[in-house]
């Protein structure tokens, strides 16, 4: 009850900020809220110029931090806020005003409990970014190796903690009072959101998703992830090497460095395939200002806060889908939805498919360079409501990314869509995981395993069998009896049993049954 009435108060706060910017809209679209948005509007409302989604985004910058993170989250989620929305949100920039050195010098010390003078040879007092939840500084070791030394916000974490909380009463209520919202599971959202922002605010994670990266990329031609100063990293504090190079996006510069650009966007696609196919983990804050060029011409990432992970199912899933859009094959599209299990059996195949070419044809009859396949995955996710797919968080994240891909490629050359780049990979990868020596593959492994299991299976199924030879043959033989005459069901052979103290018997019958089921 408190907890209530303290987040009412706390939200008449936040709708007085939105009322300001102009961005109440989205609670005018819920009936039940349209009355009290109407009398704030009249209180404190203004009228801005700009889309709905750049007022809104303008208003999450103004509540601060966890409201940006959040805002960037939402942006993910065409299905919830809408296509523009959902773009004019994506621009939505991570920046705030720096905090004191002095301070982020203190955090330094406290964590890594050395001073600063012993940590390194120098350290620069102005930070070159800073973000809603950390800072970062350059810096020189003592042996002389440049870095990048990233220090958490202070109470960052309290902040946080607080508002998430509030994020997630509201998602519940929205779920107990708006049925219609439950499809969209804003809940899940929120949770999504709290992994992020918990991962973003716990340094050596992000240093350990750069190290996984490094570690599955090393014979990767081309590309290259910064180094992590372990010795010089904590829970508030990431020290990585310092990047020298050009932004992705400096198509100017590129050029004058001597760098040909088709190669690097050629580059980036292969990349981006390999840690979504191959790998199973792959950077999801691919901006320009997250991806640089050395002076060797390598790519090199940076920022390794928010990283996405794809199963080996859910990328089988994705291969069969994009292929199959990109061959304009859209019954595979629709059979590959019902396989996996995302559309449910009891709908019309043939109405998913006619509702899939409707999806896809205005995208796919585009110019090659034209055709997106983020936004053609958008507009897949629309379709949900109609045919009952729950809305799969993990695939938003990557739809996500891919679209920043695809603005970075565009950047590059907008004459080249590098889907199609990707795609001879795509099909190879399916071959070597779909074709009949995978099948082989994957039937070998699986009976290796089984072999593997049945020593120890065995060995269970011996010592429950040695337990069954020290019962009674008196008390089995009543078991039999009483099993025989079936009375109300086994309920009432159970109930007996146990009452007349040979329920361990029954268990480990049962417990045998099942061992030999298993082994088999």
């Amino acid at each position: 009850m408190i907890t209530g009435i303290h987040n009412c108060f706390r939200l008449i706060g936040i709708a007085r900020t939105l009322a300001r910017h102009d961005a109440l809209w989205p609670a005018r679209r819920i009936k039940a809220l349209r009355f009290p948005v109407g009398v704030i509007r009249l209180l404190w409302g203004r009228r801005r110029p700009g889309r709905e989604g750049e007022r809104l985004a303008s208003a999450l910058t103004a509540l601060g931090p966890s409201f940006i993170k959040l805002g960037q989250a939402l942006s993910v989620r065409a299905d919830l806020v809408g296509d523009q929305v959902a773009q004019d949100l994506s621009q939505l920039q991570d920046s705030l005003p720096p905090f004191p050195t002095e301070k982020a010098r203190a955090s330094i010390e406290a964590e890594l409990e050395a001073p600063i003078s012993e940590l390194f040879a120098s350290f620069e007092e102005k930070p070159v970014a800073a973000a809603s939840i950390a800072q970062v500084h350059f810096a020189v070791t003592p042996d002389g190796h440049d870095v990048a030394v990233k220090v958490l916000r202070p109470n960052v974490e309290d902040r946080f903690e607080h508002d998430i909380a509030l994020f997630r009463w509201l998602a519940e209520q929205g779920e107990r009072f708006v049925p219609g919202l439950r499809r969209l599971r804003p809940v899940a959202v929120v949770e999504t959101f709290k992994e992020w922002v918990e991962t973003e605010m716990d340094l050596r994670l992000e240093g350990a998703a750069a190290s996984e990266l490094a570690g599955l990329s090393r014979d990767d031609e081309g590309f290259r992830v910064v180094a992590v100063d372990w010795q010089r990293t904590a829970q508030r504090v990431l020290t990585t090497e310092r990047v020298r190079g050009l932004r992705i996006d400096d198509i100017t510069g590129l050029t004058a460095a001597g760098f040909d650009v088709n190669d690097l966007l050629e580059r980036s696609a292969r990349i981006f395939f390999l840690q979504v196919f191959r790998d199973g983990f792959f950077h999801a804050d691919m901006h320009p200002g997250n991806m640089f060029v050395d002076g060797e011409g390598n790519l090199c990432p940076v920022d390794f806060g928010i990283m996405g992970r794809v199963d080996k199912r859910t990328r089988i899933f994705l291969a069969d889908l994009l292929v199959g859009f990109l061959q304009r094959d859209y019954k595979t599209v629709a059979q590959v939805h019902f396989d996996f299990g995302i559309v449910p059996p009891h709908k019309s195949k043939e109405a998913f498919t006619q509702a899939i070419r409707a999806v896809g044809e205005p995208v796919l009859d585009k110019p090659l360079n034209e055709i997106s396949v983020g936004r053609l995955l958008a507009q897949l996710f629309k379709v949900t409501e109609d045919f009952d797919m729950e809305t799969q968080p993990d695939l938003l994240l990557l739809q996500k990314t891919m679209l920043v891909a695809e603005g970075v490629g565009r950047k590059l050359n907008p004459s080249v869509n590098m889907w199609t780049m990707a795609q001879p990979l795509i099909e190879d990868w399916m071959l070597a995981n779909r074709g009949p020596e995978a099948r082989i593959r994957d039937a070998v492994g699986e009976t290796i395993d089984a072999l593997q299991r049945l020593p120890g299976t065995l060995r269970r199924a011996e010592d429950v069998l040695a337990m069954l030879s020290d019962i009674d043959p008196a008390v089995v033989a009543r078991f039999s009896e009483q099993a025989r005459k079936g009375g109300s069901g086994p309920n009432r052979v159970w109930q007996s049993g146990v009452r007349n103290g040979w329920g361990p018997a029954m268990i480990a019958v049962l417990a045998v049954l099942f061992l030999l089921a298993f082994a088999s």
